[in-house]
């Protein structure tokens, strides 16, 4: 473990014991909360790591590599945005995930193009955000995050 997690921990340690300190029922009703959303989401990360697990079996980062080396960068970039859009992913599953990508041999531009829309982009949480956003702001936020991902990509690019 690094020393940036052990003070995150340390940290978020000493905050917990000010906190039970200072309010002890208050702490322990959060805790609940928190622990509760966590079992709430247990099922829904543990799906997106086995349906990444499953894409990779089928396709191989080797076999992405050689698709995507196939095309131009623009085009690379454009369809891996694309894909990136369809669902939004967590950071500590898409972290890895472009790793195996860039480390099987994709471009650096595609492969950060992938992993912010898929950080930023989520299609599938359309209606969700929708609902609790309205249609005008969703569509907003979602296609200013595809253009800024398709930027960042290409600064990326630059820069490395």
């Amino acid at each position: 473990m690094d020393v940036f997690t052990m003070a995150i921990w340390a940290g978020t340690l000493i905050f917990l014991l000010i906190s039970l300190a200072k309010d002890r029922e208050k702490t322990k009703k959060a805790l609940r909360m928190a622990f509760g959303m966590g079992r709430g989401m247990v099922v829904s990360i543990l799906s997106i790591i086995f349906a990444i697990g499953l894409i990779l079996t089928v396709l191989p980062p080797e076999e992405i590599a050689r698709f995507v080396s196939g095309q131009s960068v623009l085009a690379a970039t454009l369809v891996a945005a694309l894909i990136g859009t369809i669902t939004l992913v967590p950071g500590f599953i898409a972290f890895p995930l472009v790793g195996t990508l860039v480390g099987a041999g994709v471009s650096v531009v595609p492969a950060v193009a992938f992993l912010t829309t898929l950080t930023m982009v989520g299609v599938v949480t359309f209606p969700l955000e929708k609902k609790e956003f309205g249609v005008k702001f969703t569509a907003v936020r979602n296609g200013l995050s595809f253009v800024f991902a398709i930027i960042i990509a290409l600064v990326m690019g630059v820069i490395i």
